[in-house]
């Protein structure tokens, strides 16, 4: 017997087939349609965010939410812009399907595309943000996949809200397919997405590293994230200090529960004591607790203003904290800061702060890490500052996408090959028929196009 979930998950696979082959045109007229209809019901949004956030407050008093969660469930009218801008970025970028990605010449009149097409039916699960689902639906309506959202229950009320918002925003557009787009909000539909491989091609996870990881561990479908964000600031012998100050306070601070927040601050020892009193008079003014090692809280113990300051343990290193809790070390040398990066990090975002020519070669080729940054804040790391539009995810994978990912990490390509009743016969046996592999400029779709 078939379940209204299995029902709805289904209906998105057949709509992601027409969808696929929707114009540009039509799906540029539905992502206005949504920027517009996003605009006209901001008071309807933040109403309902305000009830998800009262009852919120009250799950973080019982310590049933995180202060982390909390913040990314917010939604203000500086967010709702930043929706509205995400989704017209969006329809200023070019159509990513039906590219001709190669073409080859097997033989006279033989002749193999290799084309960009959707990878399907995407499942996107999520906490807290609902800010995910216009920036997730756009993409994936862009690039003509179906999708089905599954967010939490701290965010009902926003998600449910925001979501009708949209769908009815697209369904007033004609050659848009019905039941592309669905929202599940039970927590059994958890499983019951995980469990549908055969329908769903992708999986994205968006939450915390325990989150994601339990989310990797129960699922068969291929998964687009990362479970953790352990991100770093080398700051070098050689670097300019009045950068290192910015940058670092910028990583740390200027957004604390994201994945692309600072957690763990390098210092080389031949700057450590110049640098780390301003540094940390900056960050504990902001309400920074520092975890040192046994260096740098001797250089740092005795000065009186600094108010949370405690000795590092092993964990430390290995810790997304998504709040204002920074750990610290002063390494020897460059190699040093790299094979501590590459040992307790995640892979997500590191940087390094110097005027070495030679180091910044040397950290961006060994650091491995999906994005790295030179004498710049790791807070950069996002699909929207990357000049996507917006991102559907930021994935530490080293296969099919990395790093903040946009509308081409919801692509795939298929082979057309175009002949005249060939047959592979002719290419075998003592008097075979020789492929000539020719590389050609040509597109697919000019020549198949419609006369």
């Amino acid at each position: 017997m078939v379940t209204e979930i299995e029902e709805k998950v289904i209906e998105a696979k057949k709509a992601s087939i027409t969808l696929a082959s929707v114009s540009t045109d039509i799906k540029n007229r539905a992502l206005e349609e949504m920027a517009n209809a996003l605009n006209m019901n901001r008071q309807a949004i933040l109403s309902a965010n305000m009830r998800d956030l009262e009852a919120a407050e009250k799950a973080l008093r019982k310590g049933e939410l995180t202060q982390a969660m909390v913040e990314r469930l917010k939604v203000s009218d500086s967010k709702i812009d930043g929706m509205i801008a995400g989704i017209r970025d969006v329809i200023k970028l070019e159509d990513p399907v039906g590219k001709t990605l190669s073409a080859l010449e097997l033989d006279n009149g033989l002749e193999l595309y290799q084309v960009s097409c959707p990878i399907g039916l995407i499942g996107v699960i999520f906490e807290s943000r609902p800010d995910v689902v216009p920036q997730i639906m756009s993409l994936c309506l862009k690039s003509g996949n179906s999708t089905v959202f599954k967010g939490g229950s701290e965010a009902i009320n926003s998600n449910r809200t925001i979501f009708n918002v949209l769908l009815d925003a697209i369904e007033n557009v004609e050659g848009i397919p019905k039941g592309a787009f669905h929202l599940m909000e039970t927590r059994e539909e958890v499983m019951d997405i995980l469990s549908m491989d055969s329908y769903i091609d992708l999986l994205i996870p968006r939450g915390s590293n325990s989150f994601v990881k339990f989310i990797k561990s129960n699922t068969k479908i291929s998964v687009l994230g990362h479970a953790d964000g352990i991100c770093h600031v080398y700051v070098d012998e050689d670097a300019d200090l009045s950068k290192a100050y910015t940058v670092c306070f910028d990583a740390k601070v200027q957004y604390a529960a994201v994945c692309n927040a600072m957690e763990t601050l390098l210092v080389h020892e031949k700057v450590a004591e110049k640098f780390l009193p301003k540094m940390a008079q900056m960050l504990d003014a902001a309400g920074v607790e520092l975890r040192c090692d046994k260096k740098s809280f001797e250089i740092l113990e005795n000065i009186d203003f600094i108010k949370k300051l405690i000795r590092a343990v092993e964990e430390d290193w290995s810790t997304e904290y998504n709040d204002l809790i920074l750990s610290i070390k002063v390494v020897s040398s460059i190699e040093e800061a790299i094979d501590h990066i590459n040992t307790y990090g995640s892979h997500h975002t590191d940087s390094i702060i110097t005027e070495n020519q030679k180091k910044k070669k040397k950290f961006a080729e060994l650091v491995d890490s999906s994005s790295v940054m030179i004498n710049a804040s790791t807070r950069f790391a996002d699909g929207f500052r990357y000049g996507k539009g917006a991102e559907v995810g930021i994935s530490t994978n080293k296969i099919h996408a990395r790093g903040p990912v946009g509308m081409e990490g919801l692509m795939i390509y298929k082979y057309v090959l175009i002949g005249n009743g060939d047959k592979v016969s002719d290419y075998v046996g003592p008097s075979a028929k020789k492929f000539s592999h020719r590389k050609l400029d040509k597109l697919l779709y000019d020549v198949i196009r419609e006369k």
